[in-house]
């Protein structure tokens, strides 16, 4: 994997730092693949039970790098569709379709695609200096990576339309007390606490976790009805897991369970 994401893994859980600090941490066709990649090696290995993103120096993600984009150096206007396709929507799919936690813990600034990229995983904490900004209006272009579903399923249309179209940066404790991330903490105890959870979820019934997330995913667009199959379905799977038989093995017997995620 490319040094611009710095990978690691411990007690199953996947550490991926975006690590273009000087930048940062904004988006480069080579910091795309390897975050990708990173995400792909989640999907495949078993041994990876847990994601936790994050990001290394003063910032979480500026989103893309503008200085690949000079529009003073010439030449046509940018594809950008073409870009969103390559890279952008293939991350957001990844991150979305992995059935194990996706933790990420926003340690600084989270602008443009950055801070739709933390708002794609299933818990995000934040350091309560971080700074949520969509910044695409300032540049005359649309939210991405997933911003357009993300912001109006978790804040509603009013304070969606109010964040992309003024772009103005949103605190961290703001965005907990709106319901747009799970947890502001002091940024001394940001890493800790995240790689706290992560590590506890990673432990955990991680088939059922991966179901449940499936399932919450799908109430976006689900009927009352298609859910309710939905979750008979799921509950179905999750019955015949490992997992299962041992979590009430464990229950039955007092003592903690040993989950392998099966």
């Amino acid at each position: 994997m490319s040094d611009t994401v710095l990978s690691s893994l411990e007690a199953g859980v996947l550490r991926l730092t975006l690590n273009r600090p000087e930048k940062l941490n904004s988006f480069n066709e080579e910091m795309h693949l390897a975050l990708r990649a990173g995400f792909e090696r989640a999907h495949a290995d078993a041994a990876v039970r847990a994601v936790l993103l994050t990001g290394a120096g003063r910032g979480f993600c500026a989103g893309q790098d503008l200085g690949d984009r000079d529009p003073r150096k010439g030449g046509p206007a940018p594809d950008l569709g073409a870009t969103i396709d390559r890279f952008y929507n293939p991350l957001a799919g990844l991150i979305r379709s992995l059935e194990k936690p996706v933790i990420c813990a926003v340690n600084g600034v989270a602008a443009g695609a950055g801070a739709n990229l933390a708002l794609l995983c299933d818990i995000t904490l934040a350091a309560r200096s971080a700074r949520f900004i969509q910044a695409f209006s300032r540049i005359g272009l649309v939210p991405d990576t997933g911003g357009t579903w993300s912001l109006p399923h978790l804040l509603g249309e009013a304070r969606a339309k109010a964040l992309a179209l003024t772009a103005e940066p949103l605190d961290a404790e703001t965005a907990a007390a709106w319901g747009l991330i799970w947890r502001a903490v002091e940024d001394a105890a940001l890493m800790e606490e995240a790689t706290a959870l992560a590590t506890r979820l990673a432990a955990g019934p991680t088939r059922g976790l991966g179901l449940t997330k499936r399932a919450i995913q799908a109430a976006a667009t689900n009927s009352l009805d298609d859910q309710l199959v939905l979750e008979r379905d799921l509950q179905r799977e999750a019955g015949r897991s490992a997992d299962y038989a041992e979590g009430v093995t464990a229950f039955l017997e007092k003592r903690s369970p040993r989950f392998e995620g099966k």
